[in-house]
């Protein structure tokens, strides 16, 4: 008994004298939460006051708000692409959303989970995949366990191209007048979970929401019955479910005791359709499909309790790039410069131990628009904006207002440099056919390039 004691008091001094991080080598779960097409100042913890989200603020609240969070596409499906490669998309020709059958995520290229289940994690991918409909690209042949989803965009109920893997590998149809996927999504992530919790786990939840068309069950729309403007009501009612979507995921986190030990990443994959859908980009110019900052720029934060620094804000550019290997890092699965990944792995930055800047340099191709940011200074060829790139220096002009291209002449050669340099190691664009600017040349409620968005309702 006295031995064991000896023995159990060692272990707590040696365990007490080991980082946090290092504690957590013991492969943490990773839960990646993706919102579709949420303007920059929704939710709370951006300062959104019309629409309560306690659930995601809490991520924020007690975790890191990153003020520059970034996408590398203003569209959909290249985010997604980016996000699950840890690659610039336009590297392997994933430029626009993917088109049916006829193409897809890189077979090339390997995602997130597909790393983490060879190093032994169950994984599995719960909404909006919008990564290829054909079935050699879908999550199941992309290294997920467990597919509970919809192959591309879909209304909220009765969704279209629809795969359950416990069912079968096929699309299915939802006859269930009842099924609305932000519930749908949320019952079977706990599900999931709760048979997998003694392994190590990567659950990927790319809601549907907020996306077009905005449909919301009346118990959720009741909530907001002093919102006169009916969309911005659906919105904000679709809002609500989907903040009491997460809410359920995380409670059955702690009930399972698993929250110290799970990774968790929240944002959205571009910034909000404004005209189409209410979000609101606040003080950013653009909006959805546009290279201005209020395409890309968008909610992001990360969660880590015991490991990361709780309810603070960290203000240099970041990417969503940089998930794959921030949770490759936290996995202890090991990258090599094969890989060639874009992406950082931001976990020492976090924490203090790495006090530079993850990105000096980020960059954009979108169809005939482009950008590039260095330091604060942004070069930026937008929608419906100047063919001749503009250039801002986001410190001292967030709304890309002021057009110092003619006054800082160097500087924009600068940036003009770099991104041709990046440029010329990108592959073609995919197809003319999936770039949105042309399939959707009639713009409707997309409004004019250079507008600016309005403030939140």
């Amino acid at each position: 008994m006295i031995y064991r004691a000896f023995i159990a008091g060692l272990a707590a001094t040696f365990l007490g004298s080991i980082s946090p991080l290092a504690r957590s080598a013991e492969r943490p779960n990773i839960l990646v939460i993706l919102a579709d097409d949420v303007g920059w100042a929704e939710f709370g913890f951006q300062g959104s006051k019309d629409i309560p989200t306690p659930n995601i603020d809490s991520i924020a609240k007690h975790g890191v708000r990153f003020t520059q969070g970034y996408v590398s596409g203003p569209y959909c499906s290249p985010t997604r692409a980016g996000l699950l490669t840890g690659r610039y998309q336009t590297r392997f020709g994933h430029e626009f959303n993917s088109v049916a059958r006829q193409s897809g995520l890189a077979l090339t290229e390997k995602t997130l989970a597909q790393k983490l289940k060879a190093a032994g994690y169950a994984t599995c991918a719960i909404g909006k995949w919008h990564l290829g409909d054909g079935p050699e690209y879908r999550p199941m042949q992309r290294g997920f366990g467990e597919f509970f989803g919809t192959l591309a965009n879909t209304p909220y109920y009765h969704p279209t191209n629809f795969v359950d893997s416990r069912v079968s590998s096929d699309v299915q149809a939802v006859t269930d007048p009842q099924f609305y996927t932000t519930d749908a999504y949320a019952a079977r992530a706990v599900d999931w979970l709760d048979k997998h919790k003694s392994e190590p786990w990567f659950l990927y939840l790319p809601f549907n929401a907020q996306h077009a068309p905005l449909q919301a069950p009346q118990k959720y729309l009741d909530r907001f019955a002093n919102i006169q403007d009916e969309k911005r009501r659906a919105f904000a009612a679709i809002m609500s479910g989907m903040d009491d979507a997460v809410g359920k995921v995380l409670e059955r986190i702690r009930e399972t005791g698993q929250e110290q030990n799970t990774l968790v990443f929240f944002l959205s994959d571009n910034g909000g359709p404004t005209p189409s859908t209410t979000s609101s980009n606040g003080p950013l110019r653009g909006f959805k499909a546009t290279t201005w900052e209020g395409g890309v720029r968008v909610p992001f934060c990360v969660q880590w309790k015991g490991t990361l620094p709780s309810g603070v804000t960290y203000d240099k550019p970041i990417i969503q790039l940089d998930i794959l290997p921030t949770c490759l890092a936290a996995a202890g699965v090991g990258v090599t410069p094969a890989d060639r990944l874009d992406g950082v792995n931001l976990l020492p930055y976090l924490d203090g131990k790495n006090a530079g800047s993850p990105h000096e340099t980020l960059y954009w191709r979108f169809g005939n628009q482009r950008a590039i940011r260095h330091g604060d200074w942004k070069l930026v060829v937008g929608r419906g904006g100047s063919p001749t790139p503009e250039l801002y220096n986001l410190a001292s002009d967030l709304g890309e207002s002021k057009n110092l291209a003619d006054t800082q002449t160097d500087k924009a050669k600068e940036l003009q440099t770099l991104w041709d340099a990046w440029n010329a190691e990108q592959a073609p664009a995919s197809s003319p056919q999936d770039n949105p600017q042309k399939a959707k040349a009639k713009g409707k409620g997309k409004g004019k390039g250079k507008a600016r968005t309005k403030a939140a309702a």
